[in-house]
């Protein structure tokens, strides 16, 4: 089963944790890679550099920034490829970015939704 892992946290998260925490992120995904765990994953761009993209009537809408008005944002994710969600979120709690923000799991779906 694979779970995608978001990243989220506010803007400055990130800057106050300074290095030793990219650091920390970077030696454990590459413990996860060892053990066949993580296969893929990486930080994005902040929030100001997102455009978000609607199809209305045909036309293309694009607009600067993200669409959520919120202060926490996606900085990041990881797929991951576990037996369980037990095994999941064991891999995800050993994320350095727990301690300042805040993870998400959710499986993904692998075929196309079946209908409830």
């Amino acid at each position: 089963m694979r779970y995608l892992l978001l990243l989220c946290g506010d803007e400055t998260a990130a800057e106050a944790a300074g290095p030793e925490m990219a650091q920390r992120c970077h030696d454990w995904g590459a413990e996860l890679e060892r053990r066949g765990v993580k296969q893929v994953g990486t930080g994005l761009q902040p929030p100001a550099e997102a455009k978000t993209l609607r199809v209305r009537d045909g036309d293309v809408l694009l607009t600067d920034g993200p669409f959520a008005e919120t202060k926490e944002q996606v900085g990041g994710f990881v797929v991951l490829d576990c037996p369980d969600r037990e095994t999941a979120v064991a891999a995800a709690s050993r994320h350095p970015w727990a301690e300042t923000g805040t993870l998400e799991l959710r499986e993904i779906l692998d075929g196309p939704p079946t209908a409830s």
